[in-house]
C-alpha cells in the first residue's frame, strides 16, 4: 500500500514526534533541517556587509560538513548494525590517520619525517586513555561495542587535535624565531633538553590552557556536548554527568600526554647530531606560523 502524500510530508518535515532507536530522542525531519539551514543567511549577510570575503569559505564549509556527516552517518549505522571488531578497529585507524595529517598540516610542519612519530604519539595516548575508560569504567559487552568505542575515541581524538596542533606549531615556530638564543644556550653547556625546556614549557602551556579554562567553567557557562547528547537521548542527568566527568578527564590526560609525546618524538627528527634545528624544519615551521597568524586576522 502506497503512503499518502500527507504521510510523506509528515515524515519529511518531522511533524510527528517519534522514538528513535528505542529512546525518547525526538527525530528531526530532513525538511525541517533544510529549512533551518536558512539561519545561515544571517552570518552571510554580516560577511557581505563588512566585505570579509568569507562567503565562499562558509558555503564550501557547509557543503563539506553536510556531505561528510551524512556519509559518516551512513557508515556508522553500518558499523553499529554489524558491530565487527575488525571494522571498528579499521575505522579508528582511519580517524587517527586523518587527525595525524591534520596536525602536521595545520601545525605548519607537514614533513614526511614527522608522520610516524606523530601517528604513534596520537594513537598511543588516545587509545590507551580510551581503553582505560572503556575497560575500567563502562565495561560494555563486547568491549569493542561500536556505540561506545567509536564515540569515545572520537571525542577524545577530536579534542586532542587542537591541543596537538597548537603545541607543535608554537614549539617549532618559537624555536625557528629564536634559534640564535637556543644555540647560545647550547654553547653555554646546556643539554638539548635544558636548551629546549623554555619552548617546550611555552608550547605545553599554549596547548593545555584553553582546555583548563573549559574544565573550570563547565556546567556553569554551558552544558558540554556529551552530557547534552545523553540527556537528549533520554539518560538521567546524574548518569550523563558521570559520563561527562569521565570524558573530560580522559580528554585532558590524552591532550597533555599526547602533546608532550608528540614534541619529544619529533625532536630527534627535527635536530641534527650537533643539536641544530634542521633547515627544512626551521623554514617550514616559520612559514606555517606566519600563515596561521594570517588566517586568524
Amino acid at each position: 500500500m502506497m503512503p499518502s502524500s500527507s504521510h510523506v510530508l509528515i515524515e519529511w518535515f518531522g511533524l510527528e514526534r517519534r522514538a528513535v532507536m528505542n529512546s525518547q530522542l525526538i527525530d528531526i525531519g530532513w525538511g525541517s533541517l533544510l529549512l533551518y539551514y536558512t539561519m545561515l543567511l544571517i552570518p552571510l549577510a554580516i560577511f557581505h556587509s563588512l566585505g570579509l570575503g568569507l562567503t565562499r569559505s562558509l558555503l564550501w564549509a557547509i557543503v563539506r560538513m553536510t556531505v561528510q556527516l551524512f556519509l559518516v552517518g551512513l557508515y556508522l549505522e553500518f558499523l553499529f548494525s554489524t558491530n565487527s571488531l575488525w571494522l571498528n578497529l579499521m575505522w579508528l585507524l582511519v580517524m587517527l590517520t586523518v587527525a595525524n595529517f591534520r596536525i602536521l598540516g595545520d601545525g605548519g610542519i607537514g614533513l614526511r619525517r614527522f608522520v610516524l612519530p606523530c601517528l604513534w604519539a596520537l594513537g598511543a595516548t588516545t587509545l590507551t586513555v580510551a581503553g582505560v575508560m572503556i575497560f575500567s569504567l563502562i565495561r560494555p559487552d563486547p568491549w569493542y561495542d561500536a556505540r561506545y568505542l567509536i564515540p569515545i575515541v572520537g571525542m577524545i581524538l577530536g579534542n586532542c587535535l587542537r591541543g596537538n596542533i597548537l603545541s607543535v606549531q608554537h614549539f617549532y615556530a618559537g624555536i625557528s624565531k629564536d634559534v640564535d638564543i637556543y644555540r647560545q644556550r647550547l654553547t653555554m653547556g646546556a643539554t638539548r633538553f635544558e636548551a629546549l625546556r623554555p619552548w617546550l614549557a611555552a608550547a605545553m602551556n599554549n596547548a593545555c590552557r584553553q582546555h583548563l579554562a573549559t574544565m573550570a567553567t563547565v556546567g556553569i557557562v554551558a552544558l558540554p556536548g556529551m552530557m547534552t547528547g545523553q540527556i537528549l537521548g533520554g539518560a538521567m542527568p546524574m548518569v550523563a554527568i558521570k559520563y561527562q566527568l569521565a570524558i573530560m578527564i580522559a580528554i585532558f590526560v590524552s591532550l597533555s600526554l599526547g602533546a608532550y609525546l608528540n614534541l619529544w618524538l619529533t625532536i630527534p627528527r627535527a635536530f641534527d647530531c650537533m643539536g641544530n634545528l634542521c633547515e627544512d624544519v626551521q623554514g617550514s615551521a616559520w612559514i606555517g606560523s606566519k600563515s596561521g597568524a594570517g588566517k586568524k586576522h
